[in-house]
């Protein structure tokens, strides 16, 4: 989740024990350096309601990522 997301919606925001370093696409590690926060959240998809964590990080153009296996296993579909 987008930092700017969380602040603007007020999630709760839970400080991780060890920071998570990113690395970028080419194995470097990424310029904003590590991921230090994480948010509780609620996902709704029809009558399904998972709560789950996200780590919220500097995403720029992007709200959230949601990954590819988390659609796999409810069987969503995108567009």
């Amino acid at each position: 989740m987008d930092w700017k997301i969380a602040v603007r919606y007020r999630f709760r925001l839970q400080k991780l024990k060890r920071p998570i370093v990113v690395k970028n696409v080419d194995g470097m590690n990424n310029s904003v350096k590590a991921i230090i926060y994480q948010v509780k959240v609620d996902m709704y998809y029809k009558s399904y309601i998972e709560r789950m964590r996200m780590d919220v990080y500097n995403l720029r153009r992007i709200n959230i990522i949601l990954e590819m296996l988390w659609f796999q296993i409810y069987n969503l579909e995108t567009n």
